[in-house]
């Protein structure tokens, strides 16, 4: 029988929680997701993005930095991106994410790599945006 038929809900598969994310080898998922794509691809545009996002945020990146980011990205490739002195602020950040950078730029060999690493870091900024603006409504008016 299938749950449509039981009239019951699937059960969800069980979530990593922000530790686990955090602790992904983002580094290798980019290497891998924009040079295999596939599984590889889904992997880092899934959990990989939303541990960035996760890092991040614990860092005090702002989304607007990283959406800034992927507009660098966008028009300059990933391998200007990556030499940057400072893609984003704060020491610790941006050796993090140069690091991310270096390893995407060592698979990128097309303007179209570049714009799958562009969107990879929207992605990132977006989930950033949504879980500040979720984290600001459930903290309420006057507790921070």
């Amino acid at each position: 029988m299938t749950d449509r038929e039981t009239g019951m809900h699937p059960t969800p598969p069980p979530g990593k929680t922000d530790d686990e994310l955090a602790t992904l080898d983002v580094t290798a998922l980019l290497r891998y997701g924009i040079g295999f794509g596939g599984t590889h691809r889904t992997a880092l545009f899934g959990d990989g993005a939303v541990g960035a996002a996760v890092v991040l945020d614990r860092q005090g990146v702002l989304p607007r930095a990283v959406a800034f980011l992927a507009g660098v990205v966008r028009s300059g490739g990933t391998g200007y991106a990556a030499a940057l002195p400072e893609p984003v602020s704060g020491d610790a950040a941006a050796q993090l994410v140069r690091g991310w950078l270096q390893s995407a730029a060592s698979v990128v060999h097309a303007v179209e790599g570049d714009q799958d690493v562009a969107r990879w870091l929207e992605s990132v900024a977006a989930l950033m945006a949504l879980r500040l603006t979720y984290r600001n409504r459930t903290a309420g008016p006057g507790t921070g």
